[in-house]
Formats: C-alpha cells, sequence, structure tokens
C-alpha cells in the first residue's frame, strides 16, 4: 500500500515530525503556480479582447508607466504586464529561495533557477510580440514559453513536498509513461490551438464536431491548422480516458493520482464543448478565455500527475530518508571521479559570470555557437586548473575533512593521470578557444590557468593569508575572455566586472575558511582565520562586502546599464552588507559565516543574470 496523501497539498507522502507544517519555500511554490496560470488567463484575456498593442511600447505605456484609464485596452495589456512582474518578483524569490536553503538539493535548485530564467525570456519575448506588432509564430512562442513555465514551477511546488532523500532505484512505470505521453500530447495540442489562432484559421470550419459535412474535409493551407488541431483533440481525449481508467484500476492506494487524473479527463469534454461554442459566439472573448483556461488546468494536472507519480514510486521504492546505491560500476566510478577531478561546483559558478558578459558586450544575444564556443572552452579551462589544483594539493587534501573525498584522496585515480588530465584539458581548451572563438580568448583563457596553477596553488596558497585575495584573480578572467570573445577587445565594461568578481571572492572564501578554520590549521595553510583570527576575518569580510558593493554600482555608469540592473545591485548589496554585518557582529558563529557563503553565490548568480536581463531589455530610469 502506498503513503497517505499528505494533508494541505493533497499530493506527497505522509509528513515526519519534522514536516508537519508546510514549509515557507512549499507556500512560495505554491503563490507562484497560481500566480503563473493567472498570468495565463489575463494573457488571453489581452489576446482575444484585441489588447495586444493598447500599449504600443514596453514597458511603458503610451509613454508612461500609469496607463490611461480612458483606454480599456491599455489597462488590460497593462494588467498582463503587472501580473508578469508579480511572477517575476515570485520567481526571483523561488530562485534566491532555492539557493540559500536548497543549495545542495539539484531536484529543487535548478528548476527554482530556471524558473526565473523562463520569466525573464517570457518578458523578452513580450517585448519582442510588441515590437513585431503581435506576431503569430511569436505570440504562439509567448504562450509555449508560459506553459513551460507553468509546468516548471507546478515541478517545483511537488518536488519540495517530498523528502530530500529518496530511493534511487525504480524507473518509470507503465502508468507513467502513460501520464506522460498523455501531457506531451496535450502540451503539443496547446500549441497547435495557439497555430490556429495566429494564423486566422478559427472558422475554417463553420461546424462541429464535423468539418465542412466530414471527418475528412480536403486540406488546404486554411483548414490544414484546424484540421490538426481538432484531431489532436481527439487523440488527447483518448489518452485521458485511459490515463484516467488505468488510475482507477491501478493507483487506487494513491487518491492524489486518482484525482488528478479523473479531474483532468472530467474537465477535457468541458473544454471541446467550450471550444465548439467559439465557433457558434465568433470566438467571444470569454470562449477564448474560458477554453484556454480549461486546457492550461488540464495540461498542469497532467504535469503534476507525471511529478507525482514519479516520486510516489521512488517513495516505496525503499523506507523514507533512505538512498538506495546502485550495484558500484568500476568504469562509471572512475569516470565520475575524473568528473570531480575538474570541480563542478566551482565551474558552474565561473560560467555564469560568462554568459551574461557576452550578452552586455552584444547589447543583445550573440551568436549561439560563439556562446556555446566560449563556454566550452571555459569549462575545458576550468576543469584543467582545478584538475592540476588537485594534484598539486593532493598531500593537504588528505588532511581536510572537507576534501577527504576527493579522488586523489582517495585513490580512484593515479596522480600521474590526473596531472595528464589536467594538462590536456588546458592545452584542449587554448586550442579549442583559438579555432572556434579568437585567439585573445584563448590567451586570456591560458593565462588564468597559469596564474592559478603557479601563482596561487604553488606559491601564494601555502606562504601568504594573502593568498585568495591575490590568487582569487584567476577566477575574475573569464568575464574577460566573454567579452573578448564578442568584441576581440577587452573593454572598460570588462575591466569593473572583473573587479566585482575580484572584490567578491574574499568575502566568498573566507566565510567558508571560518566554517573550516581547524582544518586549515591541521594542513598548516595561513588561511587568514588560521593567521588573524576569527574577529580580523570577520572584519575583514565586511569591509571587502563595502568595496564590492560600491564597485557593483560603478557598473552602471559605466557599462550604460539601466533601472533592472541598478535595483538588482542595490537590492543585493544591502542583502550582501546585511550578512556581513551578523557575522562581524557575531565571528563565531559557524551558522553565520555558512550563510554568507551560500548568499554569496546567490549574489553572484543573481547580479549577472541581472547584467543580462538589463542589456536585453534596456529599461530606462528616466
Amino acid at each position: 500500500m502506498g503513503a497517505p496523501a499528505r494533508p494541505g497539498l493533497g499530493i506527497g507522502p505522509s509528513p515526519s515530525a519534522a514536516e508537519e507544517r508546510l514549509t515557507r519555500f512549499t507556500r512560495l511554490a505554491a503563490v507562484a503556480v497560481a500566480m503563473t496560470f493567472l498570468l495565463v488567463i489575463v494573457g488571453v484575456v489581452v489576446r482575444s479582447t484585441g489588447s495586444g498593442l493598447g500599449c504600443p511600447e514596453w514597458p511603458t505605456c503610451h509613454g508612461s508607466w500609469i496607463p490611461p484609464f480612458n483606454d480599456i485596452h491599455a489597462i488590460i495589456e497593462y494588467s498582463h504586464r503587472t501580473t508578469a512582474a508579480i511572477v517575476g518578483f515570485l520567481a526571483l524569490a523561488l530562485g534566491v529561495s532555492a539557493v540559500v536553503a536548497y543549495r545542495r538539493r539539484p531536484t529543487i535548485l535548478w528548476p527554482s533557477i530556471g524558473a526565473f530564467v523562463l520569466v525573464v525570456f517570457q518578458a523578452i519575448l513580450g517585448k519582442i510580440t510588441v515590437e513585431s506588432e503581435l506576431s503569430g509564430e511569436i505570440v504562439t512562442a509567448h504562450l509555449a514559453t508560459a506553459m513551460a513555465l507553468f509546468a516548471l514551477v507546478i515541478y517545483v511546488l511537488v518536488r519540495s513536498s517530498y523528502p530530500a532523500r529518496l530511493s534511487r532505484s525504480g524507473r518509470w512505470s507503465g502508468f507513467t509513461w502513460l501520464a506522460a505521453i498523455t501531457a506531451a500530447v496535450t502540451y503539443v495540442l496547446l500549441l497547435l490551438g495557439a497555430h490556429v489562432r495566429a494564423t486566422g484559421t478559427a472558422f475554417a470550419f463553420p461546424d462541429w464536431p464535423l468539418m465542412n459535412g466530414s471527418l475528412l474535409p480536403v486540406l488546404t493551407d486554411t483548414t490544414t491548422p484546424h484540421f490538426l488541431h481538432r484531431w489532436a483533440g481527439v487523440l488527447v481525449g483518448l489518452l485521458l480516458v485511459a490515463t484516467a481508467i488505468a488510475a482507477l484500476r491501478t493507483q487506487r492506494a494513491h487518491r492524489s493520482v486518482v484525482w488528478l487524473a479523473v479531474l483532468a479527463a472530467v474537465l477535457f469534454p468541458l473544454q471541446g464543448v467550450v471550444g465548439a461554442t467559439q465557433i457558434f459566439f465568433d470566438l467571444a472573448p470569454w470562449t477564448q478565455v474560458l477554453h484556454l483556461a480549461l486546457a492550461a488546468a488540464i495540461w498542469g494536472l497532467l504535469f503534476a500527475l507525471v511529478v507525482v507519480t514519479h516520486y510516489q514510486r521512488r517513495m516505496e521504492a525503499s523506507p523514507v530518508g533512505e538512498v538506495e546505491r546502485r550495484p558500484a560500476d568500476a568504469r562509471v566510478d572512475t569516470l565520475r571521479a575524473y568528473v570531480a577531478l575538474t570541480k563542478p561546483r566551482i565551474i558552474e559558478l565561473l560560467l555564469v559570470t560568462t554568459v551574461p558578459t557576452m550578452v552586455l558586450a552584444q547589447r543583445g544575444i550573440p551568436s549561439l555557437w560563439l556562446m556555446a564556443a566560449t563556454v566550452i572552452g571555459g569549462t575545458l579551462a576550468a576543469g584543467g586548473a582545478n584538475a592540476i589544483n588537485q594534484y598539486v594539493d593532493r598531500d593537504i587534501d588528505d588532511l581536510m575533512r572537507r576534501t577527504r573525498r576527493r579522488p586523489l584522496v582517495r585513490h580512484l585515480i593515479s596522480p600521474r593521470n590526473a596531472l595528464i588530465f589536467g594538462v590536456a584539458l588546458s592545452v584542449g581548451s587554448f586550442a579549442w578557444m583559438t579555432l572556434t572563438v579568437n585567439l585573445l580568448s584563448a590567451a586570456l583563457s591560458l593565462s588564468a590557468i597559469a596564474f592559478y596553477v603557479f601563482v596561487y596553488t604553488l606559491w601564494l596558497k601555502r606562504n601568504t593569508p594573502q593568498n585568495i585575495v591575490i590568487g582569487g584573480a584567476a577566477g575574475c578572467v573569464p568575464v574577460l575572455v566573454a567579452w573578448a570573445a564578442v568584441t576581440g577587445t577587452v573593454g572598460v565594461p570588462a575591466l569593473v566586472l572583473f573587479a566585482i568578481v575580484f572584490y567578491w571572492t574574499p568575502p566568498h572564501f573566507w566565510a567558508l575558511a571560518l566554517r573550516y578554520r581547524t582544518d586549515y590549521a591541521t594542513a598548516k595553510v595561513p588561511m587568514l582565520p588560521v593567521v588573524r583570527g576569527e574577529a580580523e576575518t570577520a572584519r575583514q569580510i565586511a569591509l571587502y562586502t563595502i568595496l564590492l558593493v560600491l564597485v557593483s554600482l560603478l557598473l552602471f555608469p559605466v557599462g550604460g546599464m539601466g533601472l533592472i540592473y541598478l535595483v538588482a545591485a542595490v537590492v543585493l548589496g544591502g542583502l550582501f552588507l546585511l550578512y556581513a554585518w551578523r557575522l562581524w557582529r557575531d565571528e563565531t558563529s559557524g551558522r553565520a559565516a555558512i550563510s554568507l557563503f551560500r548568499y554569496s553565490i546567490s549574489y553572484l548568480t543573481l547580479l549577472f543574470i541581472a547584467v543580462a536581463a538589463d542589456s536585453l531589455l534596456r529599461v530606462p530610469i528616466f
């Protein structure tokens, strides 16, 4: 028998004593789901009432931040933008909360960050929609992105209602596959419906359910989109009936699964009837709104059904909190060890700065190939430098708790092979970037590798408490590489971005060093907390944080940034100062140190996302 449904959400397992009430994160995710659904509905109201150009420019409306109250179309369009802004702030809060509280849970972390990225992309599409005067293709893409965002926040909601540790065994059941196929076909049906509206073929057939009195009418450019939409609807209806029957037969132990499947199946005929009324009522706005609202609800129910059944199966595979391990596979373990040599999490942080810098340099979206080539080259360079770093530091890594599970310490890879691997990645990165990007980017990338290995790892790290201050410059070079990849030069805004990462590094790393002060002392690494003590380290963190915030504000005039970046720099910098002040006030608090460390990652990520968003949306202050 399966676990009973979780009270409140109606999904997920029984709560443990520690999970009796919903977490604030789960509540935030639930609000995000509701507001995203509302955003879809308001978007249909805009489309059905012909208010898409009620505000002829973006983001202002008739030259003002407040729409004219005597223009109903402007008010409707601006209500859509306001709802989108609320969803944006909710997605931002969701992403920040995930980075701060769920950094070790990638199944929550990355979808939460992805939701914010989708909101930004959705905003860009909205801007393009207005500028293209409601191009049909862009409108369809806008809806497709909205539905993807809706699904992503539903996933975050469902996943956050389950325990962190679940069995890794248990492949998808036949029922889960059926639900997934039904959901996928439903998504296609949504897009076909949007295509019918975009191509103006809603009245291709004056009758329903027949098409010009036939089930197989003559197909033309005008009738084909509508024909495909109707037959796709038949297919979805059959799949929904099959899913509901399968749920009643095989999932009775899980009431939430049955309810999701049955409710989707019940809503679909109603949605079909409303679709028919669009023909008989000449596409009256209320028919369009209700039609798509029901379609979005069915899509959301089906996607939730897939996620719930997947995690329910993992819940049942083993007791809650116990993770089953697959039989060891030597080749897989070796592959994982080589990946671990590159320090993937550090690479993620470096690449977070790369793409936004390229967007700023381009003042738009650069060539996808150029971005991919630069990211690949940066990944190879960072991975090579990190592998060589682990080769050099393997003696002290064995003495520290934080690093005892690294591949060389566990003898999963020989030191010789690790060194060869690191050198090969480094050489490969230079060759790759020379061939695919440009020589300047390749040279800058190579200089970062040399600085990290020879200056930081071999010289500074074991000899001075200023090791991370000077050595941290290696981690700042990716922004120069990114700028050079787009422009072929190193501009002043790139130098300011370099300085942002430079002043960010000491507070970020010293906070971690405070947490592992004993480890560094044991390994005889002169980190600042070991040499100068916790109080001085907390003071230095506060001073560098002040410098960081000031330098981040310098990008506003130097880089020609707009409102989005200015607000992000002020808010994120203010929070960073608050964390630093708390640590300074109580420098012996390990919790305060690790909280600052985690927030510092969120800060850098969100600040550079703001750089990209500001470059694309270009919201002026005046």
